[in-house]
């Protein structure tokens, strides 16, 4: 279901992006603007601007610019759909849906699967409490030192043996048993008899980050295979996008200073009993880049814990380099090895709290880590090292991360620091290169660009303006893109972050995200006679056209005749 352009449209004209941004990055008055130090770069300096007028932020060293949508999926790290969601909960708004013209989700399915997956935990829980085989699950747990509290925060459960303990409680409704088959629960053999997925096997319920049940990880009790068993890909569940236990430490911190990450639900679990409560897990799966932005939405230290043999190793550098890109400043990631042998669930039972956490403390850091790697399998090639290092560092959007990276990577290879590395071997980085765009978008242009530049960057001139017929008509490149953006300033939009919004998926919208950083050097007692002008000179260029083209033509019209007079005296007035 499609989102009505309307209610986007609403929520960036009432939510002030200053206000917005000031929450989270304190702002300064700078003139007519607002000013900080860049929130998606390092820097000394403030270059990050933010226009209450346009409602629009522009950072002038690293490129970055928006509206308060952007803002809020940038820094918060979110995807469209869930910063509409987030802006409107801001509003205490309900956000509206739309049938699209495309594939779209059954919002109805959805609603109903999160309530059967609701209703699954809850009967795993009272399993927990009144089954006839309860006492053995209850000593397992006792026998992991599991408290009452802990098993209830975590809304751990007991699916008994049997094919049917859970479809049993649907027999009366076919559809519920087809969506508990969408939902994973229940499994369809070739022959078309149903089942439970999950038998004798402890249950731990996996939320998203709303608190809604979206899938289940369930433990053997004894010695059966697989030893955890998951669930599978849902419309609701896609394991690869969530974190066991984030929602639970959302619970408990609501600005956690770090996050541990780990394999194992029982690992969670039991070093939450140990009070490391801010361990989550990815679900059996190596880290991806959506888990590793939820984890460093949630914190700015991430702690990424594996065993210490080969493939612990393996998997560890795997996920620095999903890391690397997501980081801005102010993050941290460090790597945790255990022993072999060893997970965090034994490590923290035979070392305690405070032992553990010591280890926890000292994590190798991305940097040291990725180093020491490199060191390990090119050590003696040090052109192989360089290349491999430079292909990871130019991944790297914190330019204080990247600076260090080069700063050891020279010091390694027995430079004389980052400069001689970046000239012998040809390092830009990113944000040099953004930096010499911008300085690039400077001067008057065309007139056709300026007219352009001055209505995305100052709507307002838009604003009732007569219409333009004759613009319909001229051959120009851009022409009909100023013609829709006047359609739309002469009657609904008021800032740039409007306007701009109603580009959000068209081609054109990189080009108009580039015209509003365009120093036009038109003063601002001045636009709206320059804008006239830009008008002026487009409704010349189509008596220009027309006349050619009726000059060059034989056989003219009674009406072409009378037209090309008109033309003609027209020109002559002009000179």
């Amino acid at each position: 279901m499609a989102i009505p352009r309307d209610f986007i449209n609403e929520l960036v004209a009432r939510i002030d992006i200053v206000d917005l941004i000031d929450a989270k990055v304190p702002l300064k008055k700078a003139g007519k603007n607002h000013s900080a130090c860049c929130p998606f770069h390092s820097e000394k300096s403030p270059s990050f601007t933010v226009s209450r007028d346009k409602q629009f932020y522009h950072c002038f060293g690293c490129g970055a610019h928006g509206n308060v949508i952007d803002f809020v999926m940038e820094y918060d790290r979110l995807d469209f759909i869930d910063a509409i969601e987030d802006l409107a909960g801001q509003l205490g708004l309900e956000v509206p849906r739309e049938q699209g013209t495309g594939q779209r989700r059954d919002e109805g399915l959805s609603r109903d699967l999160y309530q059967l997956m609701e209703e699954a935990s809850r009967h795993f829980q009272s399993q927990l409490r009144q089954h006839k085989d309860k006492q053995k699950v209850l000593d397992y747990l006792d026998h992991r030192g599991l408290s009452e509290k802990v098993i209830e925060h975590f809304n751990i459960g007991f699916a008994p043996e049997g094919w049917d303990g859970l479809l049993s409680r649907y027999r009366q409704s076919q559809e519920s048993q087809d969506k508990l088959l969408t939902a994973g629960m229940v499994i369809e053999n070739d022959s078309g008899r149903r089942y439970d997925r999950f038998r004798d096997r402890l249950m731990f319920p996996i939320r998203d980050r709303r608190g809604r049940v979206i899938g289940f990880g369930g433990r053997v009790l004894g010695d059966g295979t697989p030893k955890y068993l998951n669930s599978p890909e849902t419309p609701i569940f896609h394991k690869g996008n969530e974190l066991y236990g984030l929602y639970e430490l959302k619970q408990r911190h609501r600005d956690p200073q770090r996050v541990l990450i780990v394999e194992g639900y029982m690992d969670v679990v039991a070093l939450a009993q140990f009070d490391v409560d801010y361990a989550v897990a990815s679900l059996g799966t190596a880290t991806t880049a959506e888990q590793f932005q939820l984890l460093l939405r949630s914190a700015k230290e991430v702690i990424c814990c594996y065993d210490g043999d080969r493939a612990g190793v393996e998997a560890a550098w795997r996920a620095l380099e999903t890391a690397l890109p997501l980081l801005k400043p102010g993050n941290q990631v460090k790597f945790m090895f255990l022993p072999q042998g060893e997970d965090p669930d034994t490590m923290v039972r035979q070392v305690g709290k405070e032992v553990f956490e010591s280890q926890i403390d000292d994590a190798t850091a991305l940097p040291e880590f990725l180093f020491e790697t490199l060191a390990k399998r090119h050590g003696a090639d040090k052109g192989t090292l360089a290349k491999q290092a430079i292909s990871l560092i130019e991944k790297v959007q914190d330019t204080v991360l990247q600076s260090l990276l080069l700063e050891n990577l020279a010091f390694k290879l027995g430079m004389n620091g980052a400069d001689e590395l970046r000239r012998k071997l040809g390092f830009t980085s990113k944000n040099q290169s953004q930096t010499l765009q911008t300085k690039a978008l400077k001067g008057r242009g065309t007139p056709l660009r300026l007219a352009i530049a001055l209505l995305v960057q100052h709507p307002m001139l838009g604003e009732g303006l007569p219409l333009q017929p004759a613009l319909k008509h001229i051959k120009m490149a851009g022409v009909d893109l100023l013609i829709h953006l006047l359609d739309i300033t002469r009657v609904q939009v008021k800032n740039s972050a409007q306007l701009l919004e109603q580009y959000r998926d068209a081609p054109q919208l990189g080009t108009l995200k580039k015209l509003t950083r365009w120093d036009h050097q038109v003063a601002d007692e001045n636009l709206q006679q320059e804008f006239r002008k830009t008008l002026v000179w487009l409704n010349n260029q189509y008596i220009e056209q027309r006349y050619q083209e009726l000059s060059l033509k034989q056989n003219h019209t009674k009406e072409e005749r009378i037209q090309l007079s008109k033309l003609i005296a027209v020109i002559q007035g002009q000179n």
